[in-house]
């Protein structure tokens, strides 16, 4: 298995540290990390199985069978072995060798690469189905039977120049040339699994298009993943980029090196003849691409920076081009790949309400290289990154099973308006619908089940993404500062902590983005939070690592939310389990008086619920194919999985373990099957006997703790934003509002040290959920729409009664 940080030290020398961090790594600790051979057995757990219950035949077909024993490789390190004379087709492959192919091997590399032609594309395009139809007048909307005018031709032609154009083979030669130094540069590894190439090209081998739908860290991703595919004999990526996040001469040129762009004619209403005729074309060229094979990359998380739901509008907007040329027969099927790219440290985005959809341009962009690559020269503890490639999936087969387990929904002031009021005890048993992500043109230019469809899938999708997202070791190093130690902690303790971390998260099926030497990797991750914490030498050469209070801890909560994933089963029932003790036990009781209390089954589903609730669908990320009451009891095996809760058995009960006297019920036979769960009762009324308590061994205290704080930057923000009720200027618009919560948050921040929660996403999340909850109403105004306090949140006995309720699952 390729070892992260020492690929590169295997082909050039280490250049020597200076002569601070010498002194600083010179104690001598050097303990190794067993990451490579955790205790699950020889080599990593692997991630990114598509969804058994969604799509079965491709989780028993499409999963390659030896893919853990092929291990890693750097897609950025070509030397002189990566350069050939004759082509593989001609038999034998002779090497070039010698000093100047070694320092010409980049260009010689980007040479080789295989370049498919495109031809006649925009013939094609015009002699499409869906265009002539429109055209000719033979669905609403068209132009008229007969000759097409030319000065309709001149429109689709235009349109058509604005979504694509070829790539040019020269182009992205010298791009993929130019990009790899300086990958080279900024990087000191690109990490992909050999084993999960070799299971898309197997994929890919089959005839049918492949579609990739990947996370969105940063704007670098959409050049990183066409680079690594061209490189691993994909062909070239068609990437769909976001229209407002570039200006229009790097539009321009990412057109030129397969770049894909939605028209803004494409987002009109349905009745207009313009948005028709766009959304034909897109259409049109999502049908040829697919038609001809080419992979394309479509991006399901908004752009970095980006202050709004998670979920993509654009990117369901593709996703819906694609799964209408399916549907029509275009093709027979497509497969997906859900994508994901982690990193060391993301490049700096963009966090300012005011300037976060600020378009990049390309100087801009050519400015912000330079910088990278100064702030680069010379230091040797450049970034590391992974790119995670799922199992693909058949998009046919999906679309076949997940309607069939569709039901009711209701709003989110429906299901917890009435409890937080106290007006009502029980949690109604239905999902909550909480859609954020705006529904664009091309979209509602869809039936109503197929816009459904849409946007499960994504949801689907981003979900298995995150899933298979690898952690980096920055992630463990600021979630152990911020939540552990933020007073500041020894070296020597933060070694055995951070290996600890790591074998959690082995052990939960996530995937870490390292190996090595743990000395290495913790002297790698504080090199790369040196501004955000403080190496104090004290006695016999250890260090104290403090961080830094103000906006560093801000990043660290930042960066610590990349490890909430892997932990959000179990930071969900312990905050759970905080609010059921919050109202029978003091708050800083100790844990022993805790353990004594019993806690039914009933109590705890009730409490997840509630939390699963108040939580946005944006960080749960649950699964459509999942009802709320499956996620319960997930977060309760792992709650008892980990010994946080240990089973009682009460007089009179039947035993957690007895399966002799199972029944099935009536209510079983018309149940779908994402209502069945792992308990041994056939109804939720029968745990009513069964009671749990806090386990009392030494190490629960603490992991409980640190669990409940995983999700304390979120609650303690709604807690603050329902505090600000009493003080907000209502009416105002919803960015006015958010801004006048964003600069509370800082002023808390200054005066509790909770710093933590000042993050402007956090600000417009509360905002929205407050928006759903009721407490907020929107009403048309004739300068927009505008934010203001319902009737009854208006009084201070109930806005006290929604603070009081989201305190309750806040550990201090």
């Amino acid at each position: 298995m390729a070892t992260m940080l020492e690929g590169r030290c295997q082909t050039q020398p280490r250049s020597s540290p200076s002569g601070r961090e010498a002194s600083l790594w010179s104690s001598g600790f050097g303990m190794k990390l067993e990451a490579v051979t955790p205790f699950l057995g020889k080599y990593r757990p692997f991630v990114g199985r598509c969804c058994q219950t969604c799509t079965p035949k491709s989780w028993e077909s499409l999963f390659h069978r030896s893919i853990t024993d092929l291990g890693f490789c750097n897609v950025i390190l070509v030397k002189e072995e990566n350069t050939r004379i004759f082509p593989p087709a001609l038999g034998a492959v002779p090497r070039f060798r010698g000093w100047l192919v070694r320092r010409l091997c980049y260009f010689l590399w980007s040479l080789e690469q295989h370049i498919p032609p495109c031809q006649d594309v925009p013939q094609k395009i015009m002699e499409s189905t869906g265009v002539q139809n429109l055209l000719s007048g033979r669905v609403p909307g068209g132009t008229g039977e007969g000759q097409v005018p030319d000065l309709v031709k001149k429109e689709v032609q235009r349109i058509l120049g604005h979504i694509q154009a070829p790539p040019r083979p020269f182009l992205v030669r010298l791009f993929s040339w130019a990009l790899l130094r300086f990958l080279n540069c900024l990087f000191l590894n690109v990490q992909l699994h050999k084993g999960q190439m070799k299971m898309v090209q197997k994929a890919a081998q089959a005839g049918l298009p492949l579609v990739l739908l990947s996370t969105h860290k940063t704007l670098l991703d959409g050049i990183l993943l066409p680079f690594m595919l061209l490189s691993q004999g994909l062909g070239v990526l068609r990437v769909a980029w976001d229209s407002r996040a570039c200006s229009p001469a790097l539009r321009a040129l990412l057109r030129k090196l397969g770049g894909l762009f939605l028209p803004p004619e494409a987002s009109l209403s349905l009745d207009s003849s313009e948005g028709l005729l766009a959304r034909a074309v897109v259409q049109a060229v999502i049908e040829q691409l697919l038609v001809s094979g080419q992979p394309l990359l479509i991006f399901l998380e908004e752009p970095p920076g980006a202050l709004g739901p998670r979920l993509s509008a654009l990117g369901q907007a593709w996703v819906g081009f694609v799964v209408q040329a399916v549907q029509v027969g275009i093709v027979p099927d497509a497969l997906l790949v859900p994508v994901a790219v982690t990193y060391d440290l993301v490049p700096d985005a963009p966090c300012d309400i005011d300037h976060a959809s600020a378009p990049l341009g390309l100087w801009t962009g050519a400015l912000a290289v330079l910088r990278s690559l100064w702030s680069r020269w010379g230091c040797s503890h450049r970034i590391c990154s992974r790119v995670h490639l799922a199992q693909p999936f058949s998009l046919q087969e999906y679309i076949v099973s997940a309607r069939s387990c569709w039901g009711g929904r209701q709003t989110l002031e429906q299901l917890l308006q009435p409890i937080v009021l106290g007006q009502c005890t029980a949690v109604p048993d239905t999902e909550k619908e909480q859609e954020w992500t705006p529904i664009t043109g091309p979209l509602l230019a869809l039936k109503e089940e197929d816009q459904l469809l849409v946007r499960r899938l994504s949801c689907h999708v981003l979900s298995a993404s995150v899933g298979s997202s690898a952690v980096m070791s920055t992630a463990i190093m600021a979630t152990l500062l911020l939540f552990k130690h933020q007073k500041g902690v020894f070296l020597s303790q933060l070694l055995g902590e951070f290996s600890w971390l790591t074998e959690e998260i082995l052990l939960r099926g996530f995937d870490v983005g390292f190996s090595g030497q743990l000395r290495s990797l913790l002297q790698h991750s504080l090199s790369l939070l040196r501004a955000h914490v403080a190496l104090l030498r004290i006695r016999q050469g250890d260090l104290l690592v403090v961080p830094q209070p103000g906006p560093g801890l801000t990043h660290l909560a930042q960066l610590s939310a990349e490890l909430l994933p892997v932990f959000l089963s179990e930071a969900v029932g312990a905050c759970a389990v905080r609010g059921l003790l919050a109202g029978r036990v003091p708050p800083q009781g100790p844990w022993e008086l805790q353990g004594i209390l019993l806690l039914s089954q009933n109590e705890l589903y009730r409490q997840i619920l509630l939390l699963m609730h108040l939580l946005p669908q944006d960080l749960l990320l649950l699964k459509p194919c999942q009802s709320s009451y499956c996620y319960c009891q997930e977060v309760l095996d792992r709650l008892i999985q980990c010994g946080l809760l240990v089973a009682e058995e009460t007089p009179g009960s039947r035993p957690a373990c007895d399966t002799g006297r199972q029944r099935l019920s009536r209510k079983l036979l018309w149940k779908p099957s994402g209502d069945f769960t792992d308990s041994d009762s056939d109804d939720f009324g029968e745990a009513d006997g069964r009671y749990f308590r806090l386990s009392q061994q030494s190490h629960c205290p603490d992991f409980f703790l640190f669990l409940c704080r995983l999700l304390s930057p979120l609650l303690k923000a709604f807690a603050q934003a329902a505090a600000f009720l009493r003080q907000g200027q209502l009416p105002d618009t919803e960015l006015g509002y958010t801004e006048q919560l964003f600069q509370f948050l800082q002023a808390t921040a200054q005066e509790e040290g909770i710093f933590e929660c000042a993050d402007p996403k956090l600000a417009i999340s509360a905002v929205w959920t407050f928006r759903d909850l009721g407490v907020l109403q929107q009403t048309p105004s004739p300068a927009g729409p505008r934010l203001h306090l319902s009737p009854t949140f208006a009084s201070l006995d109930n806005q006290e009664k929604l603070e009081q309720f989201i305190r309750q699952f806040i550990c201090s």
